[in-house]
């Protein structure tokens, strides 16, 4: 019997951590892998290449301070689009609804939440990350 209660409480305790929402940060990180991963995929499709040829190559690293500036050019361009049929693909129409999404709550709601390790704007280019997440950047100074 006791047996039985215990397993019950741990069912129970785990349905309920599994319950939890998410934090801001889980929230931005999943955005951006979602982002990019979209603009992966849709750069193959025939409807939207021509559409996403005209965007800058970026990665998403939520980790560098100069990302808030990029995405703002990213959604402006993105949003200006020379293509007019370009504005009307739901994909492009997608894509564009989560960069706004992730800028206005990096912007907005995690503008603390979030720790910057790197201010290199041009690893957001090249997709080259130059700091070592988990160190102190005391260390990484020490190690210089």
């Amino acid at each position: 019997m006791n047996l039985c209660v215990v397993f019950a409480v741990i069912c129970s305790l785990v349905l309920l951590a599994s319950s939890a929402p998410n934090t801001c940060y889980s929230r931005v990180l999943g955005l951006s892998k979602a982002i990019q991963g979209s603009l992966v995929r849709y750069k193959r499709f025939q409807r939207t290449r021509p559409c996403l040829e005209l965007l800058p190559t970026m990665y998403f690293d939520v980790h560098n301070s100069c990302l808030l500036p990029k995405l703002r050019d990213f959604l402006y361009i993105l949003e200006t689009l020379t293509y007019p049929d370009c504005k009307k693909l739901p994909k492009v129409k997608i894509l564009t609804n989560r960069v706004r999404s992730l800028f206005d709550i990096i912007n907005k709601m995690c503008y603390r939440d979030i720790e910057h390790y790197t201010d290199d704007c041009d690893a957001l280019e090249t997709g080259e990350i130059t700091y070592r997440p988990g160190l102190d950047q005391l260390q990484l100074y020490q190690e210089r």
